[in-house]
């Protein structure tokens, strides 16, 4: 059934007018953002096959070219789809440098949501002033993480450029679990001690998984290293 077959006051865009946004299923939402389906399926029954597949996480972290490969989903959609995630994952960056780092926490509340589904590592350095707030952040590296990639130097350019105080590195894990390997420890050393060097320090290494995340400070504090 076309969406134009339906009664008005079960089509989307007129409920939305109607009654707002908040009575809208997840797969009408969707169906607003597509606008067209295709003569085999209808806009709804497209947003709701991709909501089956993926699930609302995982289509938000899904690449340009994994979308335009569904049925019904062209380049034009697609990029709809990942400027619209996009957009929102901005969102509490933009509010990220009111906030004072005081623990691990701080930083997993921030970055979890954004990392956790990835499917390449990221390496991501986050630059604190004196007031542990935020500057900045800045993606080292995407890919493979060794410790022949990340080099001190691309993490401490950034701190120097922005005169920051301290830096707090992470990354993902795509198989979703936090645990680090031994080159993770490799790095997390390399960097501390770059850091004394410099007088920048390390204030923290944390691996992101799925739904945990793993802190190199907090595992020193309980292991008493």
């Amino acid at each position: 059934m076309k969406i134009t077959d339906m009664s008005a006051e079960n089509r989307p865009r007129e409920r939305l007018e109607q009654e707002g946004p908040q009575v809208l299923s997840t797969a009408e939402l969707l169906a607003i953002i597509l606008k067209s389906g295709t003569k085999k399926e209808n806009v709804l029954e497209i947003a709701q096959k991709l909501l089956s597949k993926y699930g609302l996480e995982k289509l938000s972290s899904c690449s340009l070219q994994e979308l335009c490969a569904e049925y019904g989903i062209g380049k034009a959609k697609a990029s709809q789809l990942v400027a619209l995630f996009e957009l929102y994952q901005r969102i509490p960056q933009q509010r990220k440098e009111a906030i004072a780092v005081r623990r691990a926490a701080d930083i997993a509340a921030l970055y979890l949501p954004k990392m956790k589904h990835l499917q390449k590592e990221q390496f991501i350095a986050v630059y604190l002033d004196v007031k542990n707030k935020i500057i900045s952040d800045q993606t080292i590296t995407v890919g493979i993480l060794n410790a022949s990639v990340i080099h001190p130097r691309e993490v401490f350019h950034g701190a120097i450029k922005q005169l920051a105080h301290s830096v707090i590195v992470l990354h993902n894990h795509p198989s979703g679990d936090p645990a680090p390997s031994e080159e993770d420890m490799e790095v997390t050393k390399r960097l501390s001690q770059t850091g004394e060097i410099m007088g920048i320090q390390l204030v923290d290494h944390i691996i992101i998984g799925h739904d945990r995340w793993w802190s190199w400070q907090e595992h020193k504090q309980k292991h008493n290293f």
